[in-house]
């Protein structure tokens, strides 16, 4: 099975799940089963959802079925989309899964997830996420509900700011200086950390400075990042890539508070809830450097005019799988992520939780106050279901890291405008 379907990833997820018997069902788990004893593994992305939130998940699923089990399968962000086309599609599928936001229509739209129409009010209804719920959804049903989202934040060592005389930025252009000037009076710092491959922190220089990534017009999508408007902005990343970064050229934005807690970055632009991975305790799985939290500033990335700048909204949904065999109880493990208790336990640990009406639990500290800052202006990827094969294709990885390597904007831009149209409109 896991050969013919990456056999056909290159066609794309729906007709990847379609030859094996996924796209376009209901789901193919047998309902009756929702009762009967059973392991629910439930798949979550990277190190994102805090420990506290997993004990919480297992021992309630538990503690509510007596006899059943729940284990969490963390998976790597890295090749998520053709595990997933993978898996979903198989005899051995998960029963609950953790997808992208911006990789949650791929999916939707191939019938890889169940129905939660029947379920909607019991996990939130109307207190969902708006964007997220539209994320999930696909011909006005909802398949996978909001997980939680993030605005992306400027995280900084305050004493290598001061030492250099700057401030926190107001402009983007600002924010770019000072980043330069950092790498220079600190060699072997980045000023602003910077891996090549790390897409999702280029796109707000390409919307501030007017730009867009893809356009629509009918059913037809147009890749624009060789416009003049994303030119700028690119010719921008650069210069912060070659200037302001001595990140691995070719490296990604994996575990970025490691090289913080080295002491090798000054400025760092990531998702909200990086602040619990610098401060976790020394001596957990994924250490951190606690000892850093007086030194630790965050802010949100400025704009080209001030303000807050339009920053990539990341985050996740959850879904039940259509080939879960034990759909009832999955449901179940489902709702208990959606509850007030967890989805609690998540905004406590800087995550922007699934449901408006627990904002506050994000705190008043100055992150909180970033989030909000960062999230009024946050953006999404197109909304093509074939937008994961996009990021699947790892176009986007390699166009960056030609870019940090000095590759000429122009051109690659062109290049790569040709290979997202091809994907988006095949």
């Amino acid at each position: 099975m896991r050969k013919t379907t990456l056999a056909v990833t290159a066609l794309g997820v729906t007709a990847a799940l379609a030859l094996t018997g996924c796209a376009g069902g209901s789901g193919s788990g047998d309902s009756g089963s929702g009762g009967d004893d059973a392991d629910i593994r439930v798949w979550l992305n990277g190190t994102d959802t805090p420990d506290a939130a997993r004990d919480y998940l297992k021992t309630t699923f538990e503690t509510d079925h007596p006899g059943s089990t729940l284990t969490i399968e963390e998976q790597s962000w890295t090749g998520l989309v053709d595990k997933l086309t993978t898996n979903l599609s198989g005899s051995d599928s998960p029963d609950v899964v953790e997808v992208g936001n911006t990789q949650a229509a791929a999916f939707t739209s191939a019938g890889a997830f169940l129905p939660l129409t029947d379920v909607y009010d019991a996990i939130g209804g109307d207190d969902l996420l708006p964007g997220f719920v539209e994320a999930g959804s696909y011909d006005g049903t909802l398949y996978a509900a909001p997980y939680y989202s993030g605005a992306r934040l400027v995280f900084y060592k305050k004493d290598l700011l001061a030492n250099a005389g700057l401030s926190v930025p107001t402009t983007l252009d600002e924010y770019v200086s000072n980043g330069i000037a950092l790498a220079e009076a600190n060699p072997g710092v980045s000023g602003i950390y910077f891996p090549g491959q790390d897409w999702y922190n280029a796109l707000p220089y390409i919307w501030e400075a007017g730009g867009e990534i893809a356009e629509q017009d009918g059913d037809t999508w147009t890749s624009t990042f060789s416009s003049p408007e994303s030119i700028e902005g690119l010719k921008q990343v650069q210069e912060v890539m070659t200037k302001a970064s001595v990140a691995a050229k070719d490296g990604n934005e994996t575990d970025p508070q490691v090289p913080f807690c080295e002491g090798v970055v000054a400025n760092l632009s990531a998702p909200s809830w990086l602040k619990g991975s610098i401060l976790a305790p020394a001596d957990a799985d994924a250490p951190g450097c606690p000892d850093q939290e007086p030194n630790l500033g965050v802010y949100a990335l400025p704009g080209a005019d001030g303000g807050a700048a339009h920053v990539f909204a990341g985050g996740s949904n959850i879904a039940v799988a259509a080939k879960s065999a034990h759909p009832e109880l999955a449901t179940d493990a489902l709702e208990i992520m959606l509850s007030d208790e967890y989805q609690s336990i998540l905004g406590e640990n800087g995550l922007v939780p699934a449901k408006l009406s627990l904002a506050g639990t994000l705190g008043t500290d100055e992150v909180a106050t970033a989030i909000a800052e960062a999230a009024a202006n946050s953006k999404l990827t197109p909304a093509s279901p074939k937008w994961a094969d996009v990021e699947a294709s790892g176009a986007l990885q390699d166009f960056f890291v030609s870019i940090a390597q000095g590759g000429d904007v122009e051109q690659l831009a062109a290049d790569l405008d040709e290979k997202i149209d091809g994907i988006l409109n095949s």
